[in-house]
């Protein structure tokens, strides 16, 4: 090529290196801007997600303590029901043994349960049932008769009964009962007598 020629085509590439030089540049600009948000982004992002982790732990950690919590009252409600029932058990099998002794005191337990159950029927003709020993021991009392009169009422004793001790009576129609044996008498008061076992049990 001819120096002239030459000198064009210098010129050309120096202004089209200085061109690319620029684009670079401009390039280079633009990716370091695009990086630096990115970056920014990120950050956020990142910072953003772990406030929502901690949150996230933080709430996990609340309910595993509150289940925790709960469960151990649970396990302590739990554990005192268990000592109140054996509590209800232990009574329970000592008015057995009484009411199958027939001391003196469960004699008295038995004529108070009679009365007060007679004064809620309010008759003055009634049938009895009481469990089988007891059965026994007034039909003995009473020789050839099963009928007796305690203050003007008139008990005619019915069909033994599977209880404890106490009776259930009953109109002569049957259109009113009363049962008052001791399991009856246990179960309608269980939840004042449960109150009051705790208070002792774990006071």
């Amino acid at each position: 090529m001819s120096s002239g020629t030459d000198k064009i085509v210098s010129s050309i590439m120096s202004e089209a290196q200085e061109k690319a030089d620029v684009i670079i540049q401009d390039a280079n600009a633009n990716v370091s801007e695009i990086t630096a948000k990115a970056e920014k982004t990120a950050e956020a992002e990142k910072l953003k997600i772990l406030e929502n982790g901690k949150k996230q732990s933080d709430m996990r950690y609340q309910q595993i303590i509150s289940e925790a919590k709960m469960n151990a009252r649970r396990a302590k409600l739990g554990a005192k029901e268990e000592v109140i029932e054996a509590a209800f058990n232990q009574a329970t099998g000592e008015l057995k043994a009484k009411a199958a002794d027939g001391d003196e005191e469960y004699k008295d337990s038995l004529a108070k349960m009679i009365q007060e159950a007679a004064n809620e029927i309010g008759h003055d003709d009634l049938i009895i049932h009481l469990n089988e020993a007891d059965t026994n021991k007034f039909k003995q009392d009473l020789s050839s008769s099963d009928s007796f009169e305690i203050d003007g009422i008139k008990f005619t004793l019915g069909e033994p009964i599977k209880a404890i001790g106490g009776a259930i009576l009953k109109t002569s129609n049957g259109d009113i009962e009363v049962n008052n044996t001791i399991e009856a008498r246990l179960e309608r008061f269980k939840g004042i007598l449960r109150s009051e076992v705790a208070e002792v049990l774990f006071k």
